[in-house]
């Protein structure tokens, strides 16, 4: 019966809007005004929600929102974590990676902040049900492929 009436609730919707937004400074200005505006959503509740969810992390932290539009005008959003490679140059302290990764590498990183990247990428909602050696081998391709080596012990 339970099943029955989540159908008949159900809404219907208009649109999924994916968008790349600094932690705590979401305006009605571009990107956020466009993409929301489209669909009539609530600029501001979006703003003032979105900031108040991104308010622990530092200020311009790239956050990846996925935005579900419905069609009654209303809106639910998830916020991610920001990304692999977003982390991966803040640990290493570059601002891109290798011209030709695999041929040159551009700085080293130790497994211990591979670990660390690996423990805050657990809590996103994609990754929660993943064990953390598998988001470590993860990470660790995705610093192969920046050209950024990996050892053990940084001397």
């Amino acid at each position: 019966m339970a099943a029955a009436k989540e159908i008949l609730t159900r809404r219907s919707v208009a649109a999924t809007i994916r968008l790349t937004v600094p932690a705590g400074a979401a305006r009605p200005a571009p990107p956020v005004g466009p993409a929301l505006g489209q669909y009539r959503l609530n600029l501001m509740a979006f703003c003032k929600d979105f900031n108040a969810r991104t308010q622990k992390f530092k200020p311009d932290t790239p956050m990846a929102v996925t935005i579900t539009a419905y069609k009654d005008n209303s809106f639910e959003f998830t916020v991610k974590s920001p990304s692999v490679s977003w982390y991966i140059k803040k640990a290493a302290g570059v601002d891109k990676g290798s011209q030709r990764p695999g041929h040159l590498n551009v700085t080293t990183l130790s497994v211990r902040h591979v670990y660390e990247i690996a423990k805050v990428k657990q809590t996103d909602p994609f990754c929660q049900y993943m064990p953390l050696e598998s988001i470590c081998k993860s990470i660790i391709g995705t610093a192969k492929s920046m050209g950024i080596k990996i050892v053990k012990d940084l001397e």
